[in-house]
């Protein structure tokens, strides 16, 4: 007869055999396929092949809730992300087995500093490829207008960001024309939603200016969407230009790379636009003073024109009337030396025959009777 166990002493026997020879403790490289948090965290952990992505290993990992805190917390500060499915990562496990839930890990530690160069190479992977694809730098074709004014902003509505931003461009001087298209902008739908949202803005009928996208009002954390491939394509071949304010401190994001313009906050956003209508408006102050400047130096030339061609037309009238008198004088004065009255009293007389003057002797005969003018008199003779 056969020696025979019990299952639950064959479990018991893998256990201990388990645990007697795997008593340490092991740094293990693997991809998480599959993440959950009931108190406790429950991952499955998965290895793929590197030139045909066929599954080539699979084990079940743990971490209780007491040491989960610590590690997710770790690992959030030190990379800016949540531990999440696709994620690879190094963790340190204690190997157990169990006769109900089977040979699993038992997580004791974390190394970010792995999984930051996962996703450093996985991030130079995305940027190599946009610029392969000839992208990488299209949105710095475009023209940004003189003013933006119609703004097409992607965010979440709840945002506060989203209104921080929206409310420092009310408070301005200046009429900005603002359409939320609202997006998830942190999660793992959100690098979908978003492009969703510049769809809706391509099909929406409405010429704007340019597009927002702004996140802000927390933590800098679950910031991968930003990084996603497809996103970053989209953004970059957006026909118009995108300005982001995505709320981060931390490396700057592929879109923050491929965008138009990149600032740190929405609030920085709003005030590059404020300051942006605060440049043009300073340029048309200084057209309409040099408009001023111009029209008052031809004024005063005009002036200066007219007042110059009043005064020569004032000498030219006085020397015409200065002329005038003196031809006038002059009139006068020859008047004066031709009228009868100085010549008779020069002694010569008027003699006239018949009422006409006599100029020549021949113009009289015998037995004419003449008239002989004097200054004081007249007198008659008769020609003998």
């Amino acid at each position: 007869m056969h020696q025979s166990y019990s299952l639950s002493d064959l479990c018991e026997y893998i256990g201990n055999a388990i645990q007697f020879s795997m008593s340490d403790s092991y740094w293990v490289r693997a991809e998480i396929s599959s993440l959950s948090v009931r108190g406790h965290c429950y991952m499955e952990l998965v290895e793929k092949s590197a030139s045909t992505g066929a599954l080539s290993a699979k084990m079940r990992a743990t971490c209780w809730q007491s040491k989960w805190i610590m590690l997710s917390n770790y690992f959030l500060s030190q990379t800016g992300e949540h531990l999440k499915a696709g994620m690879k990562v190094m963790l340190q496990a204690e190997v157990s087995f169990h006769s109900v839930y089977g040979l699993s890990l038992n997580i004791i530690n974390i190394d970010p500093t792995y999984t930051l160069g996962e996703l450093a190479q996985q991030r130079q992977q995305t940027i190599n490829r946009l610029r392969e694809d000839g992208v990488f730098d299209m949105q710095q074709m475009l023209q940004m207008p003189t003013l933006p004014q119609t703004i097409a902003v992607v965010s979440s509505a709840e945002a506060a960001g989203y209104e921080d931003f929206s409310e420092q461009l009310r408070q301005s001087p200046y009429r900005f024309s603002l359409t939320l298209f609202s997006a998830l902008v942190q999660g793992e739908r959100a690098a979908q939603s978003i492009i969703d949202a510049l769809e809706n803005i391509h099909n929406s009928g409405t010429r704007f200016d340019v597009v927002v996208i702004i996140r802000g009002g927390g933590a800098s954390t679950d910031m991968s969407c930003f990084d996603d491939y497809e996103l970053a394509s989209e953004c970059a071949q957006f026909p118009l230009p995108i300005i982001t304010g995505i709320g981060h401190t931390r490396d700057t994001s592929i879109v923050d790379m491929v965008a138009h313009l990149s600032l740190k906050t929405p609030t920085a956003v709003a005030a590059w636009l404020i300051q942006k209508m605060d440049e043009q408006q300073a340029k048309i102050d200084n057209y309409m003073q040099r408009v001023r400047q111009i029209a008052n130096n031809i004024l005063s030339r005009q002036q200066y024109l007219l007042l110059s061609r009043i005064q020569h037309l004032q000498h030219l009238f006085a020397d015409y009337v200065q002329k005038e008198n003196m031809r006038v004088e002059n009139a006068e004065r020859t008047i004066r030396l031709l009228s009868p009255e100085t010549i008779y009293k020069k002694g010569y007389t008027r003699t006239t025959l018949n009422g006409k003057s006599i100029k020549h002797i021949k113009e009289i005969k015998k037995g004419d009777r003449i008239i002989t003018e004097f200054l004081e008199g007249k007198i008659q003779s008769e020609v003998i």
